[in-house]
């Protein structure tokens, strides 16, 4: 992901002939980059936390049942 944003070392003779322009703007572009994949991870957790605590509401809800039928099936 990273080696495919960013080309590889200078071939010989060609040296770094970054300006301070260019690599601010280089970095403003890595900081845009990693802010969104930030918000997507943020999205995609706060979308698994509801689901599991859907999950657990469930268990609860079916241990419950679960519970009260080996009851009634004990007083019988």
């Amino acid at each position: 992901m990273y080696n495919s944003r960013h080309p590889g070392p200078p071939q010989a003779g060609q040296g770094f002939k970054f300006t301070v322009t260019e690599t601010c703007e280089r970095i403003k572009e890595e900081f845009n980059f990693l802010q969104a994949q930030y918000h997507s991870l943020k999205l995609e957790l706060e979308k698994l936390a509801t689901e599991k605590t859907e999950m657990q509401r469930h268990y609860v809800m079916y241990y419950e049942m679960s519970y009260g039928l080996n009851v009634e099936m004990h007083k019988q």
